[in-house]
């Protein structure tokens, strides 16, 4: 008996479960792909499972629904895979332990991958039923979207027939999603030099902050540790002589950072003037952050006296520097849609590594100009500092499409079945709609999903009501003709 064994509706539940059993974290993507594949060969249904490990699965029409056109049904198969500091699973090779508490469905010690792994237990549930009535088709569930997108860019689609596409990668329920931002991962780098340095050892960890996604939760402005920890630095470093000697914050460019921790070289002297200058900076940043991360914190402790290798007091001063001039959040607001952010950006994975400070930041925009203008800014400030910068994983935003039958449709079934309208929204966070839009003439899609919380954080949770309730609507909108 799993654990999520009781849980309606029952096929939907057992293969999330079966999911969860598979460790599927973005770029860790070979068992889940290897498991979908299989999945469909024992149902002799038609399969392609692509170079990327991308997975494309099609199921005729039942009878009676052969003329219907095609619906396409995508998600994707990875996951931000991130754990509490005190977890001791390894999750490149340990399946997660999920639990249920009341409504929710959550993963001890780690993120739940509701996001996207509901949407491939949706598609997996309706190839495996021998009940539901629906027209041809056609699963689209590609890999690393979470880093990129890099399998939506790679996906062959030519041999769909579809031009009918229900996204299922979206976390609140009753609200469609029809356009999206665009984004791209942008990656920042400063040469350090080195030496050795007599001195006293202090670790720092910045940390209880929140965290979140930095598309749906950016506009928050929960407090991002990495840039927090860039703040404190470039204060010490006006008071003492401070040397970096290691740096580690951020799991994922695209999740807001919760905790970062480093080590710094002091001199002996300076350890009362150096607490004191924490304390303050810490007192600051706690005001300033009290009704959004009431549980931010600043801890230190010393390490001992001796000679250590680090960064060199004059790089520490300029890593300092580009860090606190680097923007991050929220820059600009939609002038069009109140409430929607337009551009934004995250620095999300912070590290000194083999002498340079590496920083890989998620910036997004629905405007594409915008979203370049930032990244050239970037870049210029990258340079200023003395380092260098690159683009990976840009993708196009998902365009507003003002004709479309399948939203007319979808909106019409969810009045008749739930009695009110649903909300049609865009969202900041990105979608890879608009890459697939791209490689399919005349796309008309829409994104739905069930009511999630807190993905991409070791909180995240799937509510279990709402899932059955998506579900029922995903059916009644296939039987549809």
């Amino acid at each position: 008996m799993g654990v999520l064994s009781d849980l309606e509706p029952k096929q939907v539940f057992f293969f999330f479960e079966e999911i969860t059993k598979i460790p599927h974290g973005s770029g860790n993507v070979g068992q889940i792909s290897n498991y979908l594949a299989e999945f469909a060969k024992e149902r002799g249904l038609f399969c392609i499972q692509d170079e990327y490990k991308n997975i494309i699965i099609v199921k005729e029409a039942t009878p009676g629904y052969e003329s219907e056109p095609a619906v396409i049904l995508q998600g994707h198969m990875d996951m931000v895979a991130v754990k509490k500091p005190d977890c001791d699973m390894d999750m490149q090779r340990e399946g997660l332990r999920a639990a249920v508490r009341g409504d929710e469905i959550y993963a001890e010690g780690t993120s739940l991958g509701g996001d996207d792994g509901i949407a491939v237990a949706y598609c997996l549930a309706l190839l495996d039923s021998h009940t539901i009535s629906h027209p041809r088709l056609e699963v689209v569930i590609t890999v690393d979207e979470e880093v990129g997108m890099d399998g939506a860019r790679g996906i062959d689609l030519s041999m769909l027939t579809g031009s009918r596409m229900i996204n299922l990668d979206s976390e609140e329920e009753g609200i469609f999603l029809t356009s999206c931002a665009g984004g791209a991962r942008v990656h920042c780098s400063l040469a350090l030099e080195m030496e050795e340095r007599g001195g006293k050892s202090v670790e720092i960890t910045l940390g209880g902050l929140q965290g979140g996604h930095s598309g749906g939760e950016i506009h928050k402005e929960r407090g991002n540790a990495n840039c927090l920890f860039g703040r404190l630095l470039y204060r010490l470093t006006k008071s003492l002589q401070v040397s970096l000697r290691k740096l580690e914050g951020g799991l994922a460019d695209n999740a807001i950072p919760r905790e970062t921790k480093a080590e710094l070289v002091i001199h002996e002297a300076d350890g009362d003037k150096f607490a004191e200058a924490v304390r303050q900076v810490e007192e600051e940043i706690r005001q300033e952050l009290v009704s959004r991360d009431a549980g931010f914190f600043i801890r230190t402790q010393e390490r001992g006296a001796g000679t250590f290798y680090c960064v060199t007091e004059q790089d520490t001063v300029r890593a300092a520097a580009f860090l606190t001039a680097m923007p991050n959040g929220v820059q600009a607001m939609s002038p069009d849609m109140p409430g929607l952010v337009e551009t934004s950006l995250n620095l999300g994975i912070l590290k000194v590594q083999d002498g340079s400070l590496q920083a890989d930041f998620s910036v997004r925009s629905s405007v594409e100009s915008a979203k370049y203008a930032l990244i050239d800014r970037m870049e210029a400030i990258t340079e200023l500092a003395g380092g260098g910068s690159s683009v990976s994983g840009d993708y196009p935003g998902w365009k507003y499409r003002k004709d479309s039958p399948l939203r007319d449709k979808m909106i019409a079934l969810y009045e008749q079945m739930y009695g009110k309208a649903p909300k049609v929204e865009a969202i900041h966070a990105g979608l890879e709609c608009g890459i697939l839009g791209s490689k399919i003439s005349d796309l008309d899609c829409v994104s739905i999903g069930p009511n999630m919380q807190n993905i991409h954080t070791t909180e995240e949770t799937l509510s279990i009501s709402s899932t059955g309730r998506v579900w029922e609507y995903l059916v009644r909108l296939l039987e549809q003709k």
